[in-house]
């Protein structure tokens, strides 16, 4: 990663509060507090770190309004509400810059059905299949080796990394991202046992992810059984995720990796469920409820519920119980030796 920019040019992109300090380095690399050396740029996005800052040689270091402290000779504190998402915004510009969206256009290599219709300004990538009566939307990016099947719609502003499937008649909505080896509408997990044999149910609705959703890679979603398997607006999803055929995520979730979801599951807007969380089907969770990570959950949840476990139980209560699990062999023993006293109290007296 090659860098080159002005201390100025890091204020203008984070939009400091205040500055403290100055310095003439060039800033060509991003760091941690710890590892972080001349020209490099670092951030205090835990606080556990805080006591890092005093000691670092980063250039650049953007801080949380409440940080007491001054900066070195040579060294720039910016002073943000949130470090976090300021360097996340530097890491856009970054982005932008080391990677492109190429020319508008379609590669020779690329293989476009007649009926297919696709937007001047978008770009198809090399190897990419387009079927049938497929859309593509205004400034889109398909990269290469992707598959965009037979009447599928993809967006404005959407970005297809490599390898993406997007199957017969799914919907992709505006600026979505699938980052590589996703694949949307995959037949849902569905089977009858008739006869003594497993019976392939057919699967024949479709996947529709709504505006501003990111997907991980390899990460894949089935298509309903019939209706639609959907993804609410801006929910994000980590990488080796499985939603089944039939559930229906709302908005602004975050489902981190290897999550899975069962089948007809509705998952309320603004849930977090934890990486490993699993979701037996034919389940509701409410809004805002945050599942920790390899947590099992096979009962509906209130809006609000903080779970934990395997079977998941409320949040506090797992924590004391893991606390007291610890204690269980020590128990075990004093019942032992509770068990060995009253014994030899009980025992008759000699005549």
């Amino acid at each position: 990663m090659q860098l080159a920019f002005s201390a100025a040019d890091i204020a203008a992109i984070v939009h400091p509060k205040s500055i403290k300090g100055t310095t003439s380095e060039t800033i060509r690399d991003l760091a941690a507090l710890r590892a972080a050396k001349p020209g490099d740029l670092s951030f205090l996005g835990n606080p556990k770190y805080k006591t890092e800052v005093a000691a670092t040689t980063a250039s650049v270091v953007l801080l949380p309004l409440d940080y007491v402290g001054e900066p070195s000779p040579g060294q720039q504190f910016l002073f943000v509400e949130k470090p976090s998402v300021a360097l996340a915004h530097v890491c856009a510009r970054i982005e932008q810059l080391l990677w492109p969206k190429p020319a508008a256009g379609i590669h020779p290599t690329a293989v476009i059905a007649t009926g297919a219709r696709i937007a001047p300004s978008a770009t198809i990538g090399p190897f990419c299949v387009i079927e049938e009566g497929a859309t593509i939307g205004e400034r889109t990016h398909v990269q290469a080796q992707a598959f965009i099947g037979r009447n599928a719609s993809i967006g404005s502003d959407c970005w297809l990394m490599p390898r993406v499937t997007v199957t017969t008649e799914c919907v992709v909505r505006d600026r979505v991202r699938l980052q590589p080896g996703v694949v949307v509408g995959a037949d849902g997990f569905g089977y009858e046992f008739v006869a003594g044999r497993h019976e392939k149910v057919p699967q024949v609705g479709n996947v529709v992810i709504e505006n501003d959703v990111e997907i991980g890679a390899n990460s894949t979603l089935d298509r309903a059984r019939f209706s639609q398997t959907v993804v609410g607006e801006g929910t994000k999803i980590d990488n080796l995720v499985q939603i089944a055929h039939n559930v229906r995520i709302g908005r602004h979730c975050l489902i981190c990796s290897q999550a899975g979801i069962s089948g007809s599951t509705t998952v309320e807007d603004y849930v977090v469920l934890g990486g490993q969380a699993g979701l037996a089907g034919h389940l509701t969770v409410g809004k805002g409820s945050k599942i920790d990570g390899q947590s099992g959950i096979n009962t509906d949840l209130a809006p609000g519920s903080f779970m934990k476990g395997t079977p998941a139980l409320p949040y506090n209560l797992e924590q004391r119980i893991n606390v007291l699990r610890k204690r269980i062999p020590e128990l075990f023993k004093r019942v032992d030796s509770l068990e060995a006293e009253l014994s030899g109290l009980k025992k008759p007296s000699a005549p």
